[in-house]
């Protein structure tokens, strides 16, 4: 996992507060070592930040369908474990209450694929993300929007 510069606020037009970076890093560290879905896909987090999560796996054999791509369930999951991951980076209890995804282009056996997840908008307690999925050649195989909903509860418990 790497330490972003410019993931601060949604459009990244600004640095991250260092508090806020240290409380999305040590959320997203606790929400991974708990997360049997994404270590049994072979999901690596490789970036976090405020409202931002940068996730990849790699397709495998298992992975494929009958027209041997990559199966849209498997590309559905990376996109959606790297929206979960951005959407809890502030630790309140975030979960999806609804998404989409159009599939765009076809992945295949051994391609990396890399999933951008950036928060759009939050009002109140519920939020937009985007999250593009590329390949290696930076096409843009999936585009994902995912509806948050914030619940009671804290993903790591702080003492206040």
């Amino acid at each position: 996992m790497t330490t972003p510069h410019t993931h601060g606020d949604p459009q990244g037009d600004k640095p991250a507060d260092p508090s806020a970076q240290a409380l999305a890093e040590l959320t997203a560290h606790t929400m991974f070592e708990r997360d049997g879905c994404t270590h049994a896909l072979g999901i690596q987090l490789d970036e976090i930040a405020p409202d931002f999560a940068r996730m990849s796996m790699r397709v495998t054999a298992a992975f494929l369908n009958g027209h041997k791509t990559c199966h849209g369930g498997m590309i559905f999951a990376l996109a959606d474990s790297a929206f979960a991951f951005a959407c809890n980076t502030a630790n309140r209890v975030t979960v999806a209450a609804g998404c989409s995804i159009e599939f765009l282009k076809p992945a295949y056996e051994g391609d990396v694929l890399h999933a951008e997840a950036r928060g759009q908008t939050r009002v109140g307690r519920h939020g937009i993300y985007d999250v593009a999925v590329r390949n290696d050649h930076g096409e843009v195989v999936a585009m994902f929007r995912g509806k948050s909903a914030e619940l009671k509860g804290e993903v790591v418990p702080t003492a206040e």
